[in-house]
């Protein structure tokens, strides 16, 4: 099953990706994930204390977080979580303002199996080598029954964890409680409306939440403890099976990754302007959502994106269809 998928995801992002961009360079740009242990990558997180380090996971898999190196597309550090059980669906990954990292267990594919999920929590290591990591784990329920979700955000300034749901009746915004407590359940109260998403990220400053789909992701003001706009479209790159984003350090720019091996992370800038500005994949062709083209086009590049859009859907149909009949309960 899982080199279907990946030959599902791999062949849409052939067609509709640009030309790989060298495996040395500046850090933060686009880079690929070289290490053949990564298959599933399912969330990315910028290292607050190493810069130009990524950490990601697979989503089914042992407890096992993957720091990759954007200059090399290398794994430099291979952490495993101790204190935890075995993962079910791990499905995000984030880092908060308290130095730790926080690993979302709350895939759900049958949408409501799991009457709980799980938040990992560990400190961010200080040097980059394969180790062990002493984790937290914390039960988390729903307010308003199970939910399956792949987005898990933390807030850079209040350290309040928030995921975003994705079940079949549409995605919902969720609010955990000011800080996690590992002794009880820990739960999360549905605050807003959000599309159906694989992945989501705050920004450095607290200011901005992006939130991304197989298709599009759009970029909501932040205000407040609740969502501040109906959020402006970001030109997002075509990916296989699009799982994941992350803002730079910097708040600049965006990181989108994608499963499947060797897949590729692509940095998209956000170009400074009145609003939330436009913008576009570096090191690629140019590409953007449906609702928002990065590029204008011309009568070849119209269709190649209606060809591209329809390759995107079919594979897409395909990949969600496989996972949700042949993935483990």
């Amino acid at each position: 099953m899982r080199s279907l998928l990946a030959v599902s995801g791999a062949a849409a992002l052939v067609l509709l990706s640009g030309p790989v961009a060298a495996a040395d360079g500046p850090a933060d740009r686009d880079f690929v994930i070289e290490d053949p242990r990564v298959t599933e990558s399912s969330g990315l997180a910028a290292s607050r204390a190493h810069p130009g380090i990524y950490w990601t996971h697979n989503d089914q898999d042992a407890p096992l977080i993957y720091g990759i190196d954007s200059r090399t597309g290398k794994t430099v550090a291979t952490l495993t979580m101790k204190g935890v059980g075995t993962p079910r669906d791990m499905e995000a990954i984030s880092v908060g303002p308290d130095g730790a990292v926080y690993v979302g267990d709350i895939g759900d594919n049958l949408d409501g199996s799991w009457n709980h999920v799980w938040i990992y929590r560990f400190p961010e290591p200080k040097e980059l080598r394969d180790q062990t990591v002493n984790a937290t784990q914390y039960d988390v329920k729903y307010a308003d029954g199970a939910r399956n979700a792949e987005a898990l955000m933390v807030h850079p300034k209040t350290g309040r964890v928030y995921i975003a749901s994705k079940n079949e009746d549409g995605g919902g915004l969720y609010a955990g409680p000011e800080r996690l407590d590992a002794s009880r359940t820990n739960v999360f109260r549905r605050i807003g409306e959000v599309p159906w998403v694989t992945d989501g990220a705050f920004s450095p400053d607290g200011g901005r939440l992006v939130l991304r789909g197989y298709l599009l992701a759009k970029e909501y003001a932040w205000k407040d403890g609740r969502l501040g706009d109906a959020g402006t479209p970001v030109g997002a790159p075509f990916q296989g099976q699009a799982e994941s984003v992350t803002y730079t350090t910097d708040g600049s720019a965006l990181m989108f990754g994608a499963e499947g091996k060797g897949s590729r992370v692509v940095r998209v800038e956000r170009a400074s302007g009145p609003g939330h500005p436009s913008a576009k994949p570096t090191g690629a062709a140019p590409g953007g959502t449906p609702e928002s083209p990065a590029a204008p086009a011309t009568e070849a590049g119209k269709g190649n994106f209606t060809v591209g859009v329809i390759v995107l859907g079919l594979a897409t149909l395909v990949v969600v269809g496989l996972k949700r009949v042949f993935r483990k309960s």
